[in-house]
């Protein structure tokens, strides 16, 4: 069963750091470009980072996290990284990984509709 799955979330204090993880059973993910989204009560879903197939490992951010969240991947645990340092409250959203539909795509991009799997998402709160 193909399936990706999320984990690290929580509630953090303005300033603090969190890393979400997200798993794959049934994909290698170093096959595909993965990418986080995030969608806030009320709000779009956004794209946050993406990282390219391995080999190439290209990112991109959003201008909103440029400089706060890392995105990575560590193939032999089959696990993609999202690094989130000094959180603001309006990252406050649940988050999600999903998988480009083309494998070994050498670039990324944030675009929804490239992405056609996706985790359940995980909750991250900033707030005091």
């Amino acid at each position: 069963q193909l399936q990706l799955v999320e984990s690290g979330g929580g509630l953090v204090q303005p300033g603090g750091s969190l890393r979400l993880s997200c798993a794959a059973s049934g994909i290698t993910l170093e096959s595909y470009t993965i990418g986080w989204f995030r969608q806030a009560p009320g709000k779009e879903r956004e794209g946050v980072s993406c990282i390219s197939a391995s080999g190439a490992n290209m990112t991109k951010d959003a201008e909103s996290v440029k400089g706060r969240f890392t995105i990575s991947r560590d193939s032999a645990k089959n696990v993609v990284y999202l690094q989130m340092n000094q959180l603001k409250p309006e990252d406050t959203a649940v988050y999600y990984c999903a998988r480009d539909w083309r494998p070994y795509g050498p670039t990324c991009a944030l675009t929804k509709a490239r992405y056609n799997l996706w985790g359940q998402g995980i909750e991250v709160t900033v707030s005091s």
